[in-house]
Order: structure tokens, then sequence, then C-alpha cells
């Protein structure tokens, strides 16, 4: 009988998280609408934290990105430099495939990435060969990006090993020109409090 309920409460706990999680397609009519081809072409800069699954930040980052897309393919060069001196790099190749979605590759992540947009959002599903002490582990990586303006992306990355999450990391990716935004603001912030 206590083996029953155990299996009832999990059953319907994985019932209702199934029935709560959010698709990619929920964001399909969200503006502005983000294209890989457009926001990741070009200079980028990213300012980032890593945070333990216990929700307290352990590091920090900034990253340039250059993108380049010829046709139906692109990459996207990334080097992050951590707070704590470590300095990571990684070389994306993204290709569209004729549905819409996108395959991505790496030299650290195991597999292909699958890159699915809508509307504003981005989602990517892939598993990272990430250092850890004097190894590396494999986490599963379940990455949401999200246009905020035409030159504005924030990022939020749920890591997991063993189905339990591990970490969080949440980016903020800027084109070179979204300073651009700042007096368009703080002009719109005048009107208001006049």
């Amino acid at each position: 009988m206590k083996n029953l309920k155990i299996f009832l409460i999990i059953s319907l706990s994985t019932l209702l998280y199934a029935c709560s999680s959010v698709s990619i397609d929920d964001y399909a009519s969200k503006q502005p609408t983000i294209e890989l081809e457009t926001f990741f072409n070009g200079d980028l800069v990213a300012y980032g934290m890593l945070r333990n699954r216990s929700g307290k930040v352990i590091r920090q980052f900034t990253a340039v990105l250059k993108g380049q897309w010829q046709g139906n393919k692109g990459t996207l060069d990334e080097i992050f430099w951590f707070d704590d001196g470590e300095k990571q790099t990684r070389l994306w190749t993204m290709i569209k495939q004729s549905n819409g979605d996108y395959i991505g590759t790496a030299p650290d992540v195991e597999g292909e990435a699958l890159i699915k947009v809508r509307g504003n959002a981005i989602r990517l599903a892939y598993d990272l060969r990430v250092p850890y002490k004097d190894d590396e582990i494999v986490l599963a990586m379940d990455d949401w990006m999200y246009q905020i303006s035409p030159g504005v992306v924030i990022n939020e990355t749920v890591m997991k090993k063993w189905g339990f999450e591990v970490g969080k990391v949440t980016v903020m990716i800027m084109k070179t020109n979204a300073v651009n935004d700042i007096p368009v603001l703080l002009e719109k912030f005048s009107n208001e409090t006049e």
C-alpha cells in the first residue's frame, strides 16, 4: 500500500509538471521577432553570471561573440572571460533546416543542438562538456533566449545532470549598436516624468 501511494504521488507530480511546461510555440506571436541570421550576425558583447543549484552567484563573465552567415549556414565564435581568470571558447556552426529550425554543433557539444525559433524566443537543447576539477562532465543544457529590443537578448539556461538541476546561467547579449537605445529610453523617461 505504501509503495502504491509513492507511485501515485510520483505519477501525479510528473503529470502536473508535464502539463505546466512551456513550449517554444507559446512565443510565436511575441515581438520583436528574432532571426538568428540577423541578430547573431556581426559583433556582440555579453555579460553573465552562473548560479549554483541553491541560487547563489558563483561566477561572473563577459564575452565577445562574432557571427557570420552565408545562406543557411552560420558560425558564432565566442570567447568568455570569467571573474576567476578562466577563459573559454566555443565555435558554433548552425545550419537552417527546411522546417525553419536549426541544427547547431560545437567542439564541446555532444551530438547536435536542436535550435527552435518562434516569435521573440529561441530554445536550444544540447549536452555540453564542461571542465570540472581536473576532468570534464556532461551537462544537459536547456537554453532560452528572448529578444527584448532589436539590439538586446536575455538568455536563461538551466543546467542538469542526471535529470537534477545543478545550476543556471543568465546572460545579457547585446549587439554593439544596442547603446543607441539608451538616448531613446532616457528621452521616453523624461517625457513621462514631465
